[in-house]
C-alpha cells in the first residue's frame, strides 16, 4: 500500500529541484567560476521558463528538509565588528527549526496564525522563519526601526496573533494592543515568554509540517507608504518560496556559494536575498552585523569570508569605489544591484578593479526578481536589463496600448509564480493592481530594440514640461554625480510659461555650502549633460522627507510646490537658474 502522502512529497520535491536545477544549469554554460577567464558575453535573452505547478507545497518540509538531511555544509554564517563569527549547517538548522517549531507550538501557535517578526541578523530570526513556515503560521516581518503607531497599526491589520522580538526593542511594544502572545530573544523581559525556553530538552521538535496550500497566505509585508496609508502584500507558500528562483537566476547564485546581500531584516530584499534565493541554490548565507557602517571593514568582510556573490544597493556601491578596492583581493565571482540604476562611473571603477562588471535587477515586494542582467549577458549601462525566465514583462503606455515606452505589467495570462496573490483585505487596490489582465507595477520604463528596459520612474512622479515628458529619476540620477550632492528628488514647480519646470530639492554632501554659487555648479553639471528641454531650473537645497524603509517621500515635495503661486516668493536657500544667469541673486 503506498503512502500518498509522502508520494506526494516526492513529487513536489523533484518537480521543484528540477526547475531550480533547470535555472541553475543555464547560469553555469554562460557565467564561469571565480577566477576563471570570462567566456564571451552573450546578446540571447534569457532561458524560456516554466513555473513549477503544486497544489499543496510547503517549502520547509519538501525541500529545505529534504537538502539539510545529513548535510554538514555551512548555510548560515553571522559575523559582526567586534569579532563575533558563527556557523552553522543545513542539518543544524533544520533541526533548530523543527524544536523552534515545537516550542511555539506549546504555546499555541499553529497553521494561520500571524506572527509578526522583529528581530535583528541573529540565529533566532532564521530559526523563526523556518519554523513559522513549517507551522504554516502567517510572518509579518518587521523592520527593527519601527515604532509606536507603525507597530500598532502592523497588529490590528496584520490580526497579529504573536510577536517575536529582541529583548532591547520589546519597550516599543508597551500599551499596545492586540498579539497576546509576546516572545523575547535574549535577556528576560518581564511579561514576555523567553525564546531561550525554546533550547530546553523539555521542548519536543516538531518533524514534518502543517498541510499547506500552494496558495495558503505566508506572507503579509507592510509597503512603505511613499504616497498613502502602507498596503499588506500577501504571499503564499510559493509566490516568494517557489518565485524566489528568478532572483536565484539574477544573482548567479550556485550551491557552494557564499552570498552576502546587505538587506536589513523586515524588508522584502532580505527575504529575496538572505533566506530564500541562495538557499534554493544550496548556497550559504553570510549576515554581517555592524552597529556603523564602514566601507573598509565590509571589504575586509568580503575577503576574510570568501565571499562569491554580493548584492548591495547602490548607495553601497558609492562608497565602496571611494576606496582603492584593488587592495583587496576578494573571490567574488557574481555583483549586483537593485533600487535604482547605478552610475557608469560606478561599474566601470569596480571593473577596472576587480574585472567584475555590476548587474541592476528590478522587482517590488509584490513580486520578485522581475527583470534584470543575468550572469554572462552583454550589460548596457543605465538599463535594468530583460525581463527574468516566467516574467511575461509587456509596456503599456497612458492609453491602454502596448508600446516601448509606459507602465511596466506583467501579463496574467501567464501568471508568473513570483507575484502577490493581491493586497490583503482591500479588493479595491488588488482590482487596481490587476486591472485589465496584467498587473500594473506602477513603474515606467522604456525598451530598446534588443529587449532592454531602462527606468523612468513611478506613474505618479513623471511629468510634463512644455509637453514634454520629464523622468524625475533620469535627472535625479545625473544630479547625484554632482560631487556636493548626496541625495535629491525632482518634482514639478509651477511656471507661467510652461505649465511646470523640474525642480530638484539637493542635500548637499558635508563641508559644501548651501549658496549661489554652488547652486550655479549644479546648474552647469546639468547643463553639460541633460538636453536643454529637460534640465533643472530651480533648486532648493533642503534635507528630504522619507519613508521609514528609506524612500524619498517626493509626494510631500510635489504637494508643497503645487499650494505655490507661479509668481511666489523664494523660500531660503532656493536658487532658479535663469535668476542667477542674470545676475539677481
Amino acid at each position: 500500500m503506498y503512502d500518498y502522502g509522502k508520494r506526494r512529497q516526492r513529487r513536489a520535491t523533484a518537480r521543484f529541484i528540477a526547475a531550480r536545477n533547470e535555472l541553475l544549469s543555464a547560469n553555469s554554460v554562460i557565467s564561469p567560476g571565480a577566477g576563471e577567464a570570462r567566456v564571451a558575453l552573450s546578446d540571447e535573452p534569457p532561458v524560456e521558463f516554466q513555473w513549477p505547478r503544486f497544489t499543496e507545497f510547503n517549502w520547509v518540509r519538501d525541500y529545505f528538509d529534504v537538502i539539510a538531511a545529513g548535510n554538514s555544509a555551512l548555510a548560515l554564517r553571522l559575523v559582526d565588528d567586534i569579532g563575533g563569527d558563527l556557523s552553522f549547517s543545513f542539518a543544524d538548522l533544520a533541526d533548530a527549526s523543527a524544536r523552534t517549531a515545537g516550542f511555539f507550538a506549546e504555546l499555541g501557535v499553529g497553521a494561520g496564525d500571524r506572527i509578526l517578526i522583529m528581530l535583528p541578523n541573529g540565529l533566532a530570526l532564521w530559526e523563526t522563519l523556518l519554523a513559522a513556515i513549517r507551522l504554516g503560521s502567517v510572518i509579518i516581518p518587521a523592520t527593527t526601526l519601527l515604532q509606536g503607531a507603525d507597530l500598532q497599526d502592523r497588529i490590528q491589520r496584520g490580526q497579529v496573533k504573536a510577536i517575536v522580538a529582541e529583548s532591547s526593542l520589546t519597550e516599543r511594544f508597551a500599551g499596545l494592543d492586540g498579539a497576546p502572545l509576546r516572545i523575547a530573544t535574549g535577556d528576560p523581559v518581564n511579561g514576555w515568554v523567553s525564546y531561550d525556553s525554546s533550547r530546553l530538552a523539555s521542548v519536543r521538535p516538531l518533524r514534518g509540517s502543517a498541510h499547506t496550500q500552494a496558495d495558503d497566505l505566508l506572507f503579509l509585508y507592510f509597503t512603505s507608504g511613499t504616497t498613502a496609508q502602507p498596503k499588506l502584500v500577501a504571499h503564499t507558500h510559493v509566490s516568494y518560496p517557489v518565485g524566489h528562483l528568478s532572483t536565484m537566476y539574477w544573482i548567479g547564485l550556485r550551491p557552494g556559494d557564499v552570498h552576502l546581500n546587505l538587506s536589513s531584516p523586515g524588508w522584502a530584499k532580505h527575504a529575496w536575498s538572505s533566506f530564500f534565493a541562495p538557499w534554493n541554490a544550496q548556497a550559504s548565507i553570510l549576515a554581517y552585523n555592524y552597529e556603523r557602517f564602514d566601507p573598509r571593514a565590509l571589504l575586509d568582510t568580503l575577503v576574510r569570508c570568501h565571499v562569491t556573490t554580493f548584492c548591495a544597493p547602490p548607495t553601497v556601491w558609492r562608497m565602496l569605489i571611494q576606496h582603492d578596492l584593488a587592495a583587496w583581493r576578494v573571490r567574488l565571482r557574481e555583483v549586483v544591484s537593485a533600487g535604482e540604476p547605478l552610475n557608469p562611473e560606478v561599474i566601470s571603477q569596480v571593473r577596472d578593479s576587480w574585472g567584475l562588471t555590476i548587474r541592476d535587477g528590478y522587482g517590488q515586494t509584490e513580486t520578485s526578481a522581475q527583470v534584470g542582467n543575468p550572469p554572462g549577458h552583454i550589460v548596457k549601462p543605465g538599463s535594468m536589463g530583460r525581463p527574468l525566465p516566467g516574467f511575461p514583462i509587456v509596456l503599456i503606455d497612458a492609453d491602454g496600448r502596448l508600446s516601448d515606452e509606459g507602465e511596466i505589467c506583467i501579463d496574467l495570462k501567464q501568471r508568473p509564480t513570483g507575484l502577490m496573490q493581491g493586497y490583503f483585505a482591500d479588493l479595491e487596490r488588488t482590482g487596481d493592481a490587476f486591472a485589465s489582465g496584467h498587473y500594473h507595477t506602477g513603474d515606467v520604463a522604456t525598451r530598446d530594440p534588443d529587449g532592454y528596459l531602462t527606468y523612468v520612474g513611478r506613474t505618479d512622479d513623471v511629468f510634463k514640461s512644455s509637453d514634454y515628458r520629464i523622468s524625475p529619476f533620469e535627472l535625479e540620477s545625473v544630479l547625484i554625480e554632482h560631487e556636493a550632492v548626496v541625495e535629491a528628488a525632482v518634482v514639478p514647480s509651477p511656471d507661467v510659461m510652461r505649465l511646470a519646470v523640474p525642480k530638484a530639492f539637493v542635500t548637499l554632501a558635508a563641508g559644501k555650502v548651501p549658496d549661489a554659487a554652488t547652486a550655479a555648479s549644479i546648474f552647469a553639471h546639468m547643463r553639460a549633460r541633460v538636453s536643454p528641454y529637460k534640465r533643472i531650473r530651480r533648486l532648493e537645497f533642503a534635507s528630504l522627507p522619507k519613508t521609514i524603509s528609506g524612500k524619498i517621500r517626493r509626494v510631500e515635495l510635489r504637494r508643497a510646490e503645487q499650494l505655490r503661486a507661479p509668481e511666489m516668493q523664494r523660500r531660503p536657500n532656493e536658487y532658479w537658474e535663469e535668476e542667477l544667469k542674470a545676475g539677481l541673486t
